[in-house]
Formats: structure tokens, C-alpha cells, sequence
């Protein structure tokens, strides 16, 4: 199978890592998407990767919680989903690096892009931790900076879902399901694939998406190899 992109960077939601479960880390799930991203490294793919962290931590837990420290607890269950998919990785045998944007030298080393390209130029896989380490910022939005600062080709959303609709499919059976749409469909029409900060940082920069669902790992193999799964954003809105 043969790699439309050579460089991507891979998004992957905590919701996702938690399995059927719904919160914390499913091992079955883990491995299973570690398998996948060693396919596509075998490929030749040169891979980082940004985690979320909703599957241990979302948002305030009260409104007499502070924001800003309500959002350092959300980088650092990223920090625990990137050391717990580090390990799965490196259990497949690939060879892996966690980056955090906060500093914690004892489990992950410091972002710095220059190291970051160096890994992927040797063939290792960069796991982005706590997002851009700034609150009021999501982790879409560390990605978008993350793979525009990398220089990736594609940014891959893996998500429960497995494309865009302009409605939850699954309080809606007559939900639309998006084949392709344009930075300024999601902005114009609030889809909600990823914030606004994000979505606009990709239109800026020509940065495409493809979301897709991670209910079947394989499908960042199928992402990678351009099969039309899922729902592509880009500056045209066309595949």
C-alpha cells in the first residue's frame, strides 16, 4: 500500500483512546491504534501526533473553578495520554519521543521544533503533549500549530465520529454527511469539527483535515493512503 502523504500530523481525541469504556486509557484501544501507526511508519510516513485529554479531564468542574488552572489539569491528563500511548508504540517496536510544551524534563522532553523535525527526519514518531501550554487553548489548536510549524502535508482528526455532519448523527438519523467542506464552511455554518482558533489557523496557513472516525483503527491507514473515508477541510472545500 502506498502513502499519499509523506508527512502527517495525527490528532487523536482522549474520547477515542478511551474505548468503550468512556473514560481513561483502553490498552485494547491503545494497541490497536499503535499497530496502525506502525503500518504507516513502515510506510515511509514520517508521523507526530497531539492527544487529547477529555477521556480524564474536560473543562471546569464547577464554576467556582478558575479557567486557567481548569485548563493546566487538561494538559496534563494530555501529558498522561502521550506517555501511555508512547509506551504502546514502543511495545509495537516503533521508536517514540513525548514532547510536552510544559516543562517536566523527569517524563517528556521540552517542545522545541528544531528537535522535533529531527526526530522525524530519523524516522521516530513525535507525540505532542499539553497542547500549545497556553490556557484558553485547545488542543485542535495545538495540533493546527503543531503540524504548521512541522510542515506536515495533512493534519488527520481521528474521532468517535467517522466524518462531519451538520448534526449529531446519533440524536439525528437524518443528520447530512459531508463528503468535503471548505474552512469557511465550518466557521460560516459553527460545525463544530474544531474551534474556530484552529479551523482559522488551517485556512491561514493551507493547512487541510481530514476528519475520520478511529472506531476502526485501520483507518489512519486508509487516511494515509487516500482512500476517501471520512471528511475532508480544506481552502477549495473540494477532494
Amino acid at each position: 500500500m502506498e502513502a499519499k502523504y509523506k508527512k502527517i500530523l495525527l490528532k487523536v481525541s482522549g474520547e477515542a483512546l478511551a474505548g468503550d469504556k468512556g473514560h481513561g486509557l483502553d490498552e485494547g484501544t491503545l494497541s490497536a491504534v499503535s499497530q496502525s501507526i506502525k503500518k504507516v511508519v513502515d510506510m515511509g510516513v514520517k508521523v507526530s501526533i497531539v492527544v487529547g485529554g477529555g477521556n480524564i479531564w474536560r473543562g471546569r468542574s464547577s464554576e467556582n473553578m478558575d479557567r486557567t488552572r481548569a485548563d493546566h489539569m487538561g494538559m496534563l491528563a494530555t501529558v498522561i495520554n502521550a506517555l501511555g500511548l508512547c509506551s504502546a508504540l514502543e511495545a509495537c517496536g516503533v521508536e517514540t519521543r513525548v514532547q510536552s510544551a510544559i516543562e517536566m524534563r523527569a517524563v517528556a522532553e521540552p517542545y522545541i521544533r528544531g528537535k522535533a523535525v529531527r526526530h522525524l527526519d530519523k524516522g521516530r514518531v513525535v507525540i505532542f503533549a499539553a497542547g500549545t501550554g497556553n490556557p484558553f487553548m485547545s488542543t485542535d489548536t495545538a495540533a493546527a500549530l503543531r503540524a504548521v510549524e512541522t510542515e506536515a502535508d495533512i493534519i488527520l482528526l481521528a474521532k468517535k465520529v467517522d466524518a462531519v455532519y451538520d448534526s449529531d448523527p446519533k440524536l439525528n438519523p437524518n443528520a447530512k454527511r459531508y463528503d468535503s467542506l471548505s474552512f469557511s464552511d465550518i466557521l460560516g455554518k459553527n460545525l463544530g469539527v474544531m474551534d474556530s482558533t484552529a479551523a482559522s489557523m488551517c485556512r491561514d496557513n493551507d493547512m487541510s483535515i481530514l476528519v475520520f472516525g478511529l472506531d476502526d483503527p485501520e483507518n489512519i491507514v486508509r487516511a494515509v493512503s487516500g482512500e476517501r473515508i471520512g471528511t475532508l477541510v480544506s481552502n477549495t472545500g473540494e477532494r
